[in-house]
């Protein structure tokens, strides 16, 4: 193992694992620095799910190794240095937040107090609450208490914020940066795109079990090479603005238009010459959402992105 690996808090290599006929992850290599947080992106099938789960020691590899720590990950857990969330489980009922906490704490051989976690993870009001009394935002943050009272150095989250509105998600995602701040190494996996623009240090895109990009969501979106023009420009046709060149795309919304280009520069210079009544112009990078569109479903899609990390 080199300086660099064992340096890391995650190591995957060649990680292979099938269910029967299905590939669900071919050829996994990922390394995730001390302190980082590390968003896990793809469409339902590209091997997120069970990369997690072998991350876990919940489910082997057919091939490839991962480490955790410089251990495997069963040791890792053992000792308390890995905290898991889950998608799916109950909570067990008949129980306060607190006894729950406690109990899970107990397992351990280092936890955090009771207390801290339950103010790190925004629970303290409902500390004395019965688990099955609890909405789903409250339930969510319980989870991840019990996920962080084993004082973890790797916080491991599969989907932490599925099914929750969108107030809950914001709070989620502030218990979140505190947890982050404590200097955890943070890996989730998630559907929603915004949260890994706005919460990562780094994301990992996946599909049909590989990665195809690995880097700041910065990073992620200039690798698509496109930019959009918006402006205010009545009366005139969507079919003349598609065919400026250096656009690849165009629509219109209301008095508004939008540009997809490929060129931005050239489509701007000549949507000013062509069209001088055009006003409040924008140019901006594509978005998280589009650059992971194109990058998972375009014909480019099988192939890494030739950084190692």
């Amino acid at each position: 193992m080199s300086a660099e690996e064992q340096s890391s808090a995650v190591v995957l290599q060649g990680l292979v694992k099938s269910y029967g006929p299905v590939r669900a992850v071919t050829g996994v290599d990922l390394q995730i620095r001390h302190g980082e947080t590390v968003a896990l992106l793809g469409p339902n099938g590209a091997g997120k799910t069970t990369t997690i789960d072998m991350m876990l020691g919940l489910t082997k590899p057919d091939t490839g190794s991962v480490s955790l720590f410089g251990q495997l990950p069963r040791a890792a857990v053992a000792r308390g240095a890995v905290g898991g969330m889950l998608q799916n489980g109950t909570l067990l009922r008949d129980l306060t937040v607190r006894e729950l906490v406690a109990m899970v704490g107990g397992l351990y051989p280092d936890p955090l107090s009771v207390d801290d976690v339950l103010r790190i993870t925004d629970t303290v009001d409902i500390a004395d609450r019965r688990t099955q009394k609890l909405s789903g935002g409250q339930a969510q943050r319980v989870r991840f208490a019990m996920a962080l009272v084993s004082n973890p150095e790797l916080l491991i989250l599969d989907e932490p914020t599925a099914s929750l509105d969108v107030g809950s998600r914001r709070e989620f995602w502030g218990v979140m940066r505190r947890s982050a701040a404590l200097g955890k190494t943070v890996v989730f996996a998630t559907h929603y795109l915004e949260e890994a623009d706005l919460y990562a240090d780094r994301v990992v895109v996946m599909t049909r079990g590989r990665i195809v990009a690995d880097g700041p969501a910065t990073e992620i979106k200039a690798r698509v090479g496109r930019k959009n023009i918006r402006a205010t420009l009545a009366d005139v046709g969507i079919d003349s603005l598609r065919e400026l060149p250096g656009v690849v795309g165009a629509e219109r919304r209301g008095e508004s238009i939008l540009l997809r280009c490929v060129d931005s520069d050239q489509a701007l210079r000549l949507l000013l010459s062509r069209y001088p009544a055009a006003s409040d112009i924008e140019v901006t990078g594509v978005g998280l959402e589009e650059a992971f569109i194109e990058i998972t479903e375009g014909p480019d899609s099988s192939l890494t992105s030739g950084e190692d990390h």
